[in-house]
């Protein structure tokens, strides 16, 4: 998929990765092929632990469903790190899951991002 969508754009020599969203891989893949799925998050402690850098705008990323199989490219238009208590409505909105509200995205992030294993005294 990505050598036909890069000759396609003449992007052929730029950077790309490859993944799966985390949680419901086909269903997330098929929000962003459908282009209900226009956002994303992640823990930012996540990518230290990986030693991965953060995404950058501008990269190109090829979504795979739950099999492995490349559904889609997308491109980072850009990337924000900030506290998990700041993210707000619109973003919620555009990652398209559920009903669309911070509630629901909250809810979800919830299930699925690490907990702290430390308390602040």
């Amino acid at each position: 998929m990505w050598r036909a969508f890069a000759a396609a754009r003449g992007v052929e020599g730029a950077r790309y990765d490859v993944w799966a969203f985390g949680g419901d891989p086909d269903g997330l893949a098929r929000l962003a092929l459908d282009g209900g799925k226009t956002a994303t998050s992640s823990a930012h402690p996540l990518y230290a632990l990986g030693d991965e850098p953060l995404p950058e705008a501008g990269e190109y990323s090829v979504i795979l469903d739950g099999r492995g199989e490349a559904v889609c490219v997308i491109r980072t238009e850009r990337v924000t790190v900030l506290p998990y208590r700041d993210v707000g409505g619109e973003h919620a909105r555009r990652e398209g899951e559920g009903d669309l509200s911070l509630v629901y995205w909250r809810r979800v992030r919830e299930a699925f991002l690490p907990r702290r294993r430390h308390r602040r005294v």
